[in-house]
């Protein structure tokens, strides 16, 4: 797999695109993803370890049948923040804030809190 540097502007397209593949180069080997939502409170988030782990959380978040648009970016140095909004075909919004640490171009930490209709 080709391994991209990140920026607001390739994860916007990536993510919208629902690109799993192309989401998954951008992560170093040794990446870490932690989630925090209604199932995974920050006291115990879920965590998704190296990018073969990541490349199949996005691969599954990418074949849903749902879009994405990512809203906004913000990038400063080694840090990079994005948020994006959510909608499943039945009506179901789901927002998303990420802080993502750069390390040599490719991330190396995320975090992402996602809050989900109830």
């Amino acid at each position: 797999m080709l391994t991209k540097t990140v920026d607001g502007a390739a994860i916007k397209k990536a993510i919208e695109a629902r690109d799993g593949k192309m989401l998954a180069s951008f992560y170093n080997d040794d990446a870490l993803m932690r989630v925090i939502d209604r199932n995974n409170p920050p006291s115990k988030p879920r965590e998704i370890r190296g990018r073969a782990a990541i490349s199949t959380f996005w691969d599954d978040i990418c074949s849903r049948a749902m879009t994405h648009k990512v809203d906004a970016t913000i990038a400063e140095g080694d840090n990079l923040a994005f948020t994006q909004a959510c909608a499943y075909p039945d009506g179901t919004k789901v927002f998303c804030a990420a802080m993502l640490e750069l390390k040599n171009g490719r991330i190396a930490r995320q975090t992402v809190v996602q809050a989900w209709d109830e």
